[in-house]
């Protein structure tokens, strides 16, 4: 049999290892699976160290939209040790000044004692209008409780500040995977695209009937092109 592939997940905002359950238990015969924590640091920088000391040697590398970010930076700041990059639901720009201003109105949102109303807010813009109900809005708002008011401003805070990754792109060399819910309302299919052309030789997948979070929304479509991605 052959040896398994270490596989380093990065989690979104508000998310942790619950965004990838259904990729842990349908890789787990091709990967040992570490989820690193991104809730400690307020620069991407930061969350890239972390997320690299989690892990050792060489291994693959996934991100979903914040963690996207922080798998380019990863990307600059080690490539040597990642053999296949996948990029979900992201983007290698930097943020927008509307988007920057709608950040800080939600950090304000949590500094005056109204966190829990943070993610009603995202769940429209994270969720495919199909899947707006539990048990998946459950996982989200249960994801986003156990994150917190302090590591959400901490995350938020680093995707503000984050760099733009598009002259980067360039320099990637890996077998890399492109992939995004057709109906993404925060990080649209346009975005993906322009990954995709800017890594040569990327792999380029839409899923139908998919917002923002296609790990959950439609895992057994992530499954197969990630396992793919990995075994071929």
């Amino acid at each position: 049999m052959a040896e398994k592939q270490r596989l380093l997940l990065l989690p979104g905002l508000l998310c942790d290892g619950a965004l990838w359950q259904f990729q842990g238990e349908a890789l787990a015969d091709v990967a040992d699976v570490t989820v690193a924590d991104l809730t400690r640091s307020d620069s991407i920088a930061d969350m890239a160290r972390d997320a690299l000391a989690a892990v050792s040697g060489r291994f693959a590398l996934a991100g979903l939209s914040m963690g996207g970010y922080v798998a380019l930076e990863i990307m600059r700041q080690a490539p040597e040790r990642v053999t296949h990059l996948a990029l979900l639901d992201t983007s290698a720009r930097p943020d927008t000044a509307e988007l920057t201003e709608r950040r800080k109105a939600l950090i304000e949102l949590a500094a005056r004692g109204k966190f829990k109303g943070v993610t009603p807010r995202l769940l429209p813009l994270l969720l495919h209008k199909d899947h707006q109900h539990p048990p998946l809005s459950t996982i989200v708002t249960d994801m986003a409780a156990r994150i917190g008011q302090p590591a959400f401003v901490r995350q938020e805070t680093a995707i503000m500040g984050r760099p733009d990754s598009r002259p980067f792109l360039k320099d990637i060399k890996v077998p890399t995977l492109v992939l995004v819910g057709e109906d993404d309302a925060l990080t649209p299919v346009h975005l993906h695209k322009e990954l995709a052309d800017g890594i040569a030789g990327s792999e380029f997948q839409i899923i139908a009937r998919c917002g923002h979070l296609s790990t959950l929304e439609r895992p057994d479509m992530v499954n197969r092109a990630m396992f793919d991605w990995l075994t071929t």
